[in-house]
């Protein structure tokens, strides 16, 4: 059977590190960190200080003032982004009648700041002072329904609920739908979890990082790992059929060859905070299947990047999956964190990171982690650390894991007949 090809031809970044993809890509490149004192709120009565915050973001000059006031902060991250990528797809206008491109986003936590703001408002003044768009601005589905409704994007709609995961599953679903016959898919994920509320919600898991420094913040696979913080924005991508995107004449950045997921129960030991423990088996699982699914072998993999929780549990967990579906190689493979600069972006953030593999095989270049060095590991893995470094990359592996038993493993790979540059 002869699959159709999703290949991804346009991306848009909206990130703590850049206020544009461009600017994120060279900062990212640069291992420079963006985590810093929370300053959407007074933290300092909270245990969790530090986030990775997108500041200075403006969406006013994309967004219709109308809908920034009816939709939620992470809303206006992705419909930022999903601009930014279809105008790298060169695909600006779409025809009302178009049902050939659909839209499928990762969500989380959804619209915590505006549901904070009129959960206040019924407690303190009385239902009749609750806004009419708390119903649609909280909703997981918000940003799919707002992005479908702004680019009459009429073709498959979903919405992926597998928190830290979903944004590798939500570009599995797109190829998914394409290979049933729809041309494109506009997909990926967002978040904005720095809310008292939003954060308030993450504390009980026992991973995020109570300290006041931001370069000991997040320090994944270092044996000093003491959890990590939260981050904001995240990335969305067009993936199009590929003979779509030569009859269009549009290059390709990389193609989605393979995807794999699994789930496990999640440990109730006090000690593994967070229950990531018992997680090696499902993501070993997912990333064989990816690797099946791509037609591929461990050696024909050139580098990782990683889900890099920051908690030593997690950490050693996701190093033994990759030893046991990667084998010997997985001490020699090539791995990287960039989104120890960033914050744990749950929804958005493996979105991210399939982003930045499709730029690291644009440019043959692997991003380092930061604030980790190579003394501090804890684990025998090939981190990449202290500045990037250049590879030829066919193939780049991306790995994900979600709170509650999620895991899930992407395959995205250089397309050799359709020239990649943005």
């Amino acid at each position: 059977m002869i699959h159709r090809r999703a290949v991804l031809t346009g991306l848009g970044v909206v990130a703590p590190t850049g206020g544009d993809t461009a600017e994120y890509w060279e900062t990212t490149l640069a291992g420079r960190s963006a985590i810093g004192p929370i300053t959407r709120y007074d933290a300092s009565r909270h245990p969790v200080r530090l986030a990775g915050e997108v500041r200075a973001f403006d969406a006013s000059g994309t967004v219709e003032q109308r809908i920034l006031a009816q939709t939620d902060l992470w809303t206006h991250f992705a419909l930022v982004a999903a601009q930014r990528a279809l105008a790298a797809a060169n695909l600006t206008t779409v025809g009302g009648n178009d049902f050939g491109i659909g839209v499928t986003t990762s969500s989380s936590s959804g619209g915590n700041a505006f549901g904070q703001r009129e959960i206040q408002a019924l407690w303190s003044k009385g239902s009749t002072f609750v806004g009419p768009y708390q119903s649609i601005a909280w909703f997981y589905a918000a940003s799919t329904g707002q992005l479908s409704i702004a680019h009459q994007l009429r073709g498959p709609c979903g919405v992926i609920c597998t928190e830290a995961a979903g944004g590798l599953d939500a570009l599995a679903h797109a190829r998914r739908v394409i290979r049933r016959g729809t041309r494109a898919v506009l997909t990926g994920g967002t978040e904005a979890p720095v809310s008292p509320y939003a954060v308030t919600c993450q504390v009980p898991a026992g991973t995020l990082f109570t300290g006041a420094e931001p370069a000991r913040a997040y320090l994944p696979f270092a044996r000093d790992a003491a959890g990590h913080v939260p981050g904001e924005g995240g990335a969305m991508m067009l993936l199009e059929e590929a003979e779509s995107a030569r009859d269009r004449g549009v290059p390709a950045l990389a193609e989605v060859t393979g995807y794999a997921a699994a789930f496990t129960a999640p440990s109730f030991d006090r000690q593994d905070a967070g229950g990531w423990a018992p997680t090696a088996p499902a993501l070993a699982a997912a990333i064989r299947g990816a690797l099946a699914d791509a037609r591929l072998s461990p050696a024909d993999i050139d580098a990782v990047v990683a889900d890099a929780v920051g908690v030593q549990a997690a950490d050693r967990a996701e190093v033994a999956a990759l030893r046991a579906a990667l084998g010997e190689r997985a001490t020699r493979i090539p791995v990287t964190a960039p989104k120890a600069g960033v914050g744990r972006l749950y929804s958005g953030g493996a979105a991210l990171d399939a982003a930045t593999a499709a730029l690291a095989i644009r440019d043959g270049v692997l991003p380092p982690t930061p604030s980790v060095t190579v003394a501090d590991l804890d684990e025998d893995i090939d981190l990449v650390t202290g500045s990037a470094r250049r590879l030829a990359l066919e193939n780049v592996l991306v790995v994900a894991r979600g709170f509650g038993g999620f895991a899930s493993a992407l395959v995205l790979s250089r397309v050799p007949d359709l020239a990649s540059h943005l």
